[in-house]
């Protein structure tokens, strides 16, 4: 009983404090600009207002909403893919090098960003890739896969090789094995490395900002900074974005939640 008394409340507690500023970025997009800056904060609009809304979808906004759709969908597509053959590969078969490979996938993840703007730009220049679609998403992957790649090979670590010793002695292949018994049991971390490739990709500035030079393959960072200017900041409609911007991920999330929540599960059974 007493233990109840002291998570319960701690949980509120941390709940209000993780969903507040989500509150507030929501009442502050539904708020003049008057109620916005004001010395003592309103945390109720006393005249909420959806001008802002309508403003942002009568423009270029829905475009650079299905730009980000796009090349997010894509990047966390890809990822998996190549993550899941990868982390198995490294997981599994004895490869030349794996250990000083693997210290090199992580190193390439502790470089800065801007180490990679013109490294790529050169080579999506040479290949004719640059402003395109194609070419952010192979520029996204490189923040992506590699951590995904070694996250998804700790899953695989935690498999037991027997599993699949017992389907090839029953007579399955190794891709069938792989296919039928390994996948379908690595499933949450391919969720978890979903999720960090998507908000990677979903929340990249500088490379969009860099290659996609046509106004109309712009994604939502960038519009974001539209908002920004030397003499004016419009507070209100950078929180009416946000909203807009927030609400992919979450759905996103709440796609793969099934598959993280049985893997924590499973995983708490097994310990």
């Amino acid at each position: 009983m007493t233990r109840k008394l002291i998570v319960y409340p701690a949980m509120v507690v941390i709940c209000l404090v993780a969903l507040f500023p989500f509150f507030w970025m929501i009442i502050t997009s539904l708020k003049p600009d008057t109620e916005i800056f004001t010395v003592t904060p309103q945390f109720i609009p006393h005249e909420p207002i959806l001008s802002r809304y309508t403003a942002l979808f009568s423009g270029a906004i829905p475009r650079q909403f299905l730009n980000s759709l796009l090349v997010a969908g894509a990047t966390t597509i890809i990822t998996g893919l190549i993550a899941l053959l990868a982390g198995y590969a490294l997981a599994r078969f004895n490869v030349p090098m794996k250990r000083y490979l693997l210290i090199v996938i992580l190193s390439i993840q502790m470089l800065p960003q801007t180490v990679l703007v013109i490294p790529l730009f050169t080579v999506l220049r040479t290949t004719d890739l640059l402003g395109t679609y194609q070419g952010l998403v192979l520029s996204h992957l490189a923040l992506t896969v590699g951590l995904a790649t070694y996250m998804l090979r700790s899953f695989f670590m935690d498999i037991p090789v027997s599993l699949e010793e017992s389907a090839m002695v029953d007579g399955a292949s190794r891709m069938k094995a792989v296919r039928l018994v390994v996948f379908p049991l690595v499933w949450p971390g391919l969720a978890a490395s979903s999720i960090y490739g998507f908000i990677t990709s979903w929340n990249e500035l500088m490379f969009s900002a860099t290659y996609m030079q046509q106004s109309s393959r712009e994604t939502l960072p960038v519009a974001l900074q539209q908002f920004f200017s030397s003499y004016y900041s419009d507070w209100g409609g950078v929180m009416a974005a946000s909203v807009i911007f927030t609400i992919p991920v979450v759905v996103f999330f709440l796609l793969v939640q099934k598959r993280l929540m049985q893997g924590m599960v499973a995983g708490a059974v097994k310990g």
